[in-house]
Formats: structure tokens, sequence, C-alpha cells
């Protein structure tokens, strides 16, 4: 069975980042020896997701003189690079379309770093996307979306925190055009037709959303492990 085309984000500023992000885009930057962007290709590769698409705005060329085409990490990369800033997520994907070749297809926040085991995702969806929920952290208490009976919604108790991980059907953007436009509208829109299934992950996630999370979670993957 072919596995979906994966799409990684990483054309954000990175502005809670800042100053880091100043000189080196946010995926680039390390944590537990190696960038974060790198510790997803890797857990991607482990899972059979080999083929994927980068897209990158700021600082962008230090991304591809990084990783190249992904030869060096088990992969096969092609970017998609956005001027002038960057499209927002929803504008980012679109542009991005025509380098991705399988329907549905996988986008992952550049900008995470987690345990979830990809291959668990879905190959075929029953509607238009499918996203991975977690806990609110401590950063974001009052979540993004419910989830009941295997269904997203945008209203409702108790609220979870979209995870940055999700699966998307080509015709999510289909009356969409190019330009700068978010992703949001189009996920609540899906919702309210019943055409966003979800599950709940429990395992390790994290939003490397600023310098201080960034050194926490840099600490903890240089721990040595315990001795049982």
């Amino acid at each position: 069975m072919t596995k979906p085309k994966v799409m990684i984000l990483a054309a954000g500023r990175g502005e809670r980042m800042r100053p880091l992000s100043d000189s080196v885009p946010k995926p680039l930057l390390e944590a537990g020896g190696k960038p974060l962007i790198v510790h997803l290709i890797e857990r991607l590769g482990r899972a059979g997701f080999h083929d994927l698409v980068i897209n990158h705005s700021h600082l962008g060329e230090q991304i591809e003189r990084y990783l190249g085409d992904g030869g060096r990490h088990g992969a096969r990369i092609r970017y998609s690079h956005e001027a002038g800033g960057g499209l927002e997520t929803g504008g980012g994907i679109f542009k991005a379309l025509p380098l991705i070749d399988t329907d549905p297809f996988v986008v992952i926040n550049g900008d995470i770093w987690t345990d979830f085991p990809f291959g668990r995702l879905p190959t075929h969806l029953t509607g238009l996307a499918h996203l991975v929920l977690v806990d609110n952290p401590p950063q974001h208490p009052r979540g993004d979306f419910a989830l009941r009976d295997g269904r997203v919604h945008a209203e409702g108790e108790p609220r979870l925190t979209f995870s940055g991980i999700g699966v998307y059907a080509r015709a999510l953007f289909a009356d969409c055009r190019p330009g700068k436009f978010p992703l949001a509208p189009l996920l609540r829109a899906a919702m309210a037709r019943a055409q966003v299934s979800g599950e709940r992950y429990a395992g390790d996630w994290r939003d490397v959303g600023t310098p201080q999370r960034l050194e926490e979670l840099d600490r903890e993957l240089r721990r040595p492990p315990a001795r049982s």
C-alpha cells in the first residue's frame, strides 16, 4: 500500500522563538543534539513515510542547504518556497499541492516534538480530514476542538488541542484560490458537515514554540536513560 505523501510546515517566522529564530529558522533549532525537523523526519521514516514536501519562507535557504534532497536522512524531499513572509497554513498547503501526488496526504507542523506513532494515521478518509488531538498544554488551556464518537466538532466540551498532525483530502481545498489564507476556517466548515474525523493521543507531544520550551525539551532528551 502506498503511503500518503507528507508535508512538513516550516514557513513560519517563529516570532515567539526570537531571538533564536532571527538567525536560524525554527525547524532547524536543535534539541537533544539534532534539529526539530530531523526528529520528525526520522520518526516518519521509521513509520514508512519517506516522500516529503517541506514549505519554507523565513531563512528557508538554510533548510534546503541542511536537508538537501533528504537522502542523508532516508527521505526524498521536495521544497515549496513561499516569498514575502509566507502564505499561512492554508495558503501554504494549497501552493504545495502540485508537489503532492497522493490523496489523502499528511501535514505536520515542523515545530513540534512527539513520539506519536505515525504509522497508525489513516491512509483513507471517510470525510475531508482526520486530526490528531492532544490534551491541552499549559500555554493553551482552552483547547481548539471537541472530539465525540470519532468526529471532531468546532464547539462542545471537553476541549482538546489540535496537535498540528492531520490527514487531508485534496477536496478540502477544492474551492481555494492562490494566496495567503488560514486552514482553520476550512476545517470548521468541514466539521459543520461532519466531514472531520479525529483521535486523541495521550503520549508525549510538545509545541516547541518558545526558547524556554526548547530548552526544557533539550534538557530532557539529553538526560541519561534511567537504569532498570
